[in-house]
């Protein structure tokens, strides 16, 4: 079932020509499938793109992250080849895998204990009675999430594809290389599990679970395997074809390779073992494998590995609560090979990283634009103006001002940019929205305000002093440049010049400062701005209370 459009890339000669050395990483993952063609002798393809999903829990961000990689990888073909090549791409669910254990995430865990090792197309689903399965339900999450950002993308499951037949000569062609298969797998395992291991699992007719068990006989001819009921000791004989089994996990990714044709598919850092024994089992299938592409994990707060059974890291529905799909969009575009840690601090930083690009693309030639994460985003059209105001400047607008509600940040923002509206700005609209959210939801709890003394205290004073001789309607290059002269003064930094040239310069202390006694953190914006954009007479009124201690005391 195919879902999603396509998007229309600009194919003006100039881009093309630029996709040819483009050093975006998308674009160096194209070239290696250009050469594939031409060394297949496939020169019109077509081209097919994978990303698979084990749908024994919850969706996460890394697997969305796999798919919008792989679009991006995509996007970058179609325009190298100026879309003169069909592509697919194919998003598969091994939804006919066994249940090996119950996520700690969902609820009904003693119903789900019962299924363990029967297909996940089989346990039923422990969130409601809407779906037919758990791995139906799980199915359908991560479809309405790669529907929400229109993916263009065929979805497939596993159960489908094995109990229709698609498999099935695939499978009459594992059962033929049997013995190569047995000898690429055994060497990689324990006395143990060799004593047991066939790429084939049987699907057992009386118990319905999945069977880990040794063959005893096959038939190439017949097409069948003949194994011992663990239940009832009796020999069984099925046929490996029509979904009576399914094929050992490295087995199963060599063999749905072959079966479909996959050009292309990435996979984690955790599946490089996996990729290279797939890839010999392909081979022995008599197909070449598809171009692959390793990328590192994204960590959770602790360090750890996200999980889907564990449920740990930051979710798909937290991102989207705070930020808009195009920041979380760059996250998975800025490099892919270097494990980073998902938490909620990264949300602000990433979203203004967004906005940056916007506005840097319209400016930059051609051979910089492919460079740029916006083009990847937007498939080569992103909007062309960024936001006017950064969200790290909204979120200290929400500090300072407790607002609860958009309409007290655009009073701030409509006597600053008068023609800045609700209406005409849509997307600064919603960014004022998830900034009231983040800042009572995360940052509130961790504010920490701090009591001025000494040096801070004598510069606070000096600024309250500067910024009461200031006219109103001062731009903020003017406010910080008094801001600069006061730091000047009172935390002078030797080792750095100030705008005329000459030293002293400006020791960071005095913006930590700054920001810990009036923001209640360590970082903030430029002051300056802050200051234009909140008003002069009300940071005057905070630089009071801060000096009588009142913000301290809360």
């Amino acid at each position: 079932m195919s879902t999603g459009t396509l998007p229309v890339l600009d194919l003006a000669p100039e881009l093309v020509q630029a996709a040819q050395v483009s050093k975006a990483w998308p674009f160096e993952e194209a070239r290696r499938i250009v050469e594939r063609l031409k060394r297949q002798g496939r020169p019109d393809g077509p081209v097919l793109f994978e990303t698979g999903y084990g749908p024994s829990g919850l969706p996460h961000i890394g697997t969305f992250g796999e798919v919008a990689r792989t679009t991006m990888v995509r996007n970058a073909f179609r325009l190298l080849t100026e879309d003169k090549i069909p592509t697919r791409l194919l998003c598969f669910s091994d939804d006919l895998d066994g249940l090996r254990k119950v996520p700690t995430n969902v609820p009904n865990q003693e119903m789900m204990q019962a299924f363990i090792g029967k297909p996940l197309s089989r346990v039923p689903d422990p969130f409601s009675n809407e779906y037919p399965s758990f791995g139906a339900a799980n199915n359908a999450r991560l479809r309405a999430f790669l529907d929400g950002f229109e993916f263009e993308y065929e979805f497939a499951s596993s159960t489908d594809y094995y109990t229709s037949g698609r498999f099935d000569k695939a499978l009459l062609r594992m059962l033929e290389v049997y013995d190569e298969v047995m000898a690429i797998i055994l060497p990689t395992l324990g006395p143990d599990r060799r004593a047991t291991y066939s790429p084939f699992l049987p699907i057992s007719p009386t118990s319905g679970i999945v069977l880990q068990v040794p063959m005893v006989d096959r038939n190439v001819e017949k097409g069948t395997i003949t194994y011992i009921d663990p239940d009832t000791n009796e020999r069984v004989e099925v046929p490996v074809t029509g979904g009576a089994v399914k094929c050992q996990w490295k087995a199963d990714w060599a063999m749905r390779w072959f079966a479909l044709g996959v050009d292309y598919e990435m996979s984690g850092k955790d599946l490089i073992d996996s990729v290279k024994l797939s890839t010999r089992i392909c081979r022995a299938l008599g197909s070449e494998p598809p171009e692959s592409f390793t990328y590192e994990h994204f960590l959770a707060e602790n360090g750890e590995k996200i999980s889907k059974s564990k449920g740990n890291g930051l979710t798909i529905e937290q991102w989207l609560t705070y930020a808009d799909n195009d920041s979380l969009a760059l996250y998975m575009y800025q490099k892919p090979k270097t494990a980073k840690r998902l938490s909620f601090e990264v949300i602000p930083r990433t979203v203004d990283e967004y906005f940056g690009f916007v506005d840097a693309y319209g400016r930059q030639p051609v051979e910089q634009q492919l460079g740029n994460p916006a083009w990847h985003i937007h498939s080569g059209r992103p909007p062309a103006e960024a936001s006017p105001i950064p969200f790290a400047m909204l979120l200290n607008l929400v500090s300072v001002s407790d607002a609860t509600d958009k309409a007290v940040l655009w009073a701030y923002i409509s006597r600053y940019m008068p023609h800045l509206t609700a209406s005409t700005h849509e997307k600064l609209d919603r960014l004022a929205g998830y900034a009231i959210r983040y800042f009572n939801d995360v940052l509130k709890s961790n504010k920490h305000y701090v009591v001025p003394e000494g040096a801070i205290r004598e510069a606070l004073v000096a600024l309250d002093a500067a910024l009461a001789e200031m006219p109103a309607g001062s731009t903020a290059d003017e406010i910080q440049t008094i801001v600069f002269d006061i730091g000047r003064k009172y935390f002078p930094d030797p080792n750095k010049k100030g705008p005329d040239g000459n030293p002293p310069g400006v020791s960071l202390d005095w913006f930590r400062g700054l920001y810990q006694v009036l923001l209640g953190q360590d970082q903030g914006p430029r002051f300056g701005s802050f200051v234009a954009i909140y008003g002069i007479p009300e940071t005057r009124d905070r630089i009071a209370k801060a000096l009588k201690g009142e913000l301290a005391a809360g």
